[in-house]
């Protein structure tokens, strides 16, 4: 079973998702708040399993509605992914893959682990 890590920065409070093996498979962005950290996990879990997979690296690809991952590639040329709730926010992040099959990995370890993870504190 994965869990929520929850950590204070400098400038607030953040989490990164663990996959059962402690790989790191997704991260937030940083909150002002403890609270809003705990409500954007809230959202990862409720969203991440029904999402869509929007693959933008495909041409022509179909544009999907949110709950969504969108499938892109940075300027190092490497695959990443974004989790974007219903509302369009981007709530969780990827790290860099070498292969979009790789990425696509990442993307069902979310889906599978975000669901019942437990939430601990760093």
């Amino acid at each position: 079973m994965g869990k929520f890590v929850m950590r204070k920065t400098e400038t607030g409070v953040k989490f990164d998702l663990k996959a059962t093996n402690g790989q790191v498979i997704a991260t937030s962005e940083v909150y002002n708040s403890e609270a809003a950290c705990k409500n954007g996990i809230e959202s990862v879990a409720k969203n991440a399993p029904v999402a869509n997979v929007e693959n933008q690296t495909a041409e022509g690809y179909a544009a999907e509605k949110c709950p969504k991952f969108e499938i892109y590639q940075d300027k190092a040329g490497e695959f990443r992914f974004r989790l974007k709730a219903t509302n369009g926010q981007v709530i969780a992040v990827s790290e860099g893959y070498t292969t979009l099959a790789n990425c696509e990995n990442g993307i069902e370890s979310v889906k599978k682990n975000a669901v019942d993870a437990e939430v601990v504190e760093e």
